[in-house]
């Protein structure tokens, strides 16, 4: 078959094999500048931003994507040469494909080649929102102290070089202070990590930051600037050579970086902008007033579960999601962990039938087609676990309520920093916090609860004596019995209650 390279102009001679926009790019001008340009905000936002495209004939909601850091330098590179365009292939439940070539980014810039373009471009009167993908680690939130962490060698480099930033606080600073000075209007900073009240945290961090390094500039930005809470879902997958070769050689469509993600979307955002925003729930967005019930119950159900999933299952061995929920035990520990742990904490979910829910989870989980790698799922555990499972562990402490699922979890963490599965087999483990996570493992083999003495990610948790308690036996147990055995006997004990 004859491939053509994924650009702009090779567009109609690939409509053969693929869809593609059906809307005249050049005529879009970006209203949105997304930081963070990675799988997940081309299977989600820009997706949505895409289909919205495709039903005006023209439009100013097009996307500037910025590729931040020095080693987002492939992606930028990629999506320069391919136009902003890439394929999204939807792998369904039953293996069938569905692909379609995405249009809605129309611009791309990368940071570190220019940092002042950046900054005049989220500047710009034309820009509405700056949309963020930037992890949960990117938001440099100290769990101990709740507070923005200004000792990161990053910020400190800000805070001394404002007109060439490193960091998004440094770029939305001198972007906002810009705007300040030129007398435009406000705008939106949207949020869409996986983060419970990431408007909020966005919003708190940012102005932490600002208060220092621009303190004249706060009272603007809480008149003029607004920052919606919004909860964003659909798995998606590291992209493999697998599927780059699959749709240079059957579909002819030489792609770069494509992106593969569930059939299954979600967002849900408090409709609180600034300077006007799209039409997104003409494509399937639901805006509403309060969001947060709705990000808790992902969080600590969805992102949650897959933490428990990676975690249990690169121990015992195995590669990816599916694998490891279609193991019998881990799934009956995982819907445990859920029904006993977590749903107990949750609340305010009107028109949300949590059981199928959680049925729906672990479909999605289980879908053998997606292959999503347990050790993405795994990488920066210790910006994750703070925010997908400790709060459920918190709770529940205040209430009373059970913590041995959750505790397990987090003393199969500690043997999982050692660096090793139960075969002896080296672990993968991609962690800004690796070096000190080994070294507290370590110290856990000999007294468990040093583990634990992590407080930038437990907080005050290694004063609380009934987690402790739990946490310890299951950490003694998994060491001397192995996470399969551990979790058996743990299934067992609930079904003879």
């Amino acid at each position: 078959m004859k491939t053509y390279k994924l650009n702009s102009q090779n567009l109609p001679q690939l409509s053969e094999t693929v869809s593609i926009p059906q809307y005249d790019r050049s005529k879009v001008k970006a209203g949105i500048v997304h930081v963070g340009v990675g799988g997940f905000h081309r299977a989600h936002e820009a997706y949505y931003t895409d289909q919205l495209l495709q039903n005006e004939t023209a439009g100013n909601w097009g996307i500037c994507g910025v590729a931040l850091l020095e080693y987002d330098a492939k992606i930028y590179n990629t999506l320069k040469e391919q136009d902003g365009l890439y394929t999204l292939v939807v792998k369904e439940l039953d293996g069938t494909l569905t692909k379609r070539v995405i249009g809605s980014i129309v611009e791309m810039l990368y940071a570190p080649e220019n940092p002042m373009k950046v900054i005049e471009k989220m500047a710009s009167p034309a820009i509405k929102i700056i949309s963020l993908t930037i992890t949960e680690g990117g938001y440099n939130y100290n769990e101990a102290t709740g507070e923005f962490n200004f000792e990161t060698p990053a910020i400190q480099y800000d805070l001394e070089n404002p007109k060439a930033p490193k960091t998004i606080f440094g770029y939305i600073t001198q972007a906002l202070k810009m705007r300040k000075e030129k007398g435009l209007e406000g705008i939106t900073i949207q949020s869409c990590d996986n983060i419970q009240g990431n408007g909020h945290m966005a919003e708190k961090m940012l102005l932490s930051y600002v208060k220092v390094a621009e303190p004249t500039l706060v009272t603007w930005i809480n008149e003029n600037v607004s920052f919606p809470n919004a909860m964003v879902d659909r798995i998606t997958p590291a992209t493999s050579t697998t599927y780059i070769s699959s749709l240079k050689e059957t579909y002819g469509i030489d792609d770069a970086w494509p992106v593969v993600c569930e059939p299954f979307k979600q967002w849900v955002i408090e409709d609180n902008f600034a300077a006007g925003r799209p039409a997104w729930e003409t494509v399937g967005a639901q805006f509403v007033d309060d969001v947060v019930p709705f990000e808790k119950m992902k969080l600590s159900l969805l992102n949650a579960g897959h933490s428990v999933l990676g975690i249990l299952g690169d121990l015992m061995g195995y590669a990816t999601i599916d694998e490891s929920v279609n193991n019998e035990e881990i799934q009956r520990f995982l819907n445990n962990y859920m029904n006993l742990e977590v749903t107990p904490t949750l609340a305010g979910l009107e028109g949300v039938n949590l059981k199928e829910y959680k049925k729906s989870l672990l479909q999605r989980f289980g879908n053998i087609y997606i292959k999503d790698q347990i050790d993405r799922i795994c990488s920066e555990s210790s910006a994750k676990f703070p925010i997908f499972i400790l709060p459920t562990v918190n709770k529940q402490l205040e209430n009373k309520g059970s913590i041995g699922f959750a505790s397990f979890v987090i003393a199969a963490w500690a043997v999982y920093s050692l660096g090793k599965n139960e075969n002896s087999e080296p672990l993968i483990i991609k962690d800004a916090m690796k070096t000190i996570l080994n070294e507290k493992a370590v110290a856990a083999k000999e007294n468990p609860a040093a583990f634990l003495e992590i407080a930038s990610i437990f907080g005050k948790l290694k004063d609380a004596e009934t987690f402790v308690n739990a946490y310890t036996t299951s950490y003694h147990n998994i060491v001397k019995y192995g996470v399969e055995k551990c979790i058996i006997t743990m299934n067992n004990s609930i079904l003879n209650l």
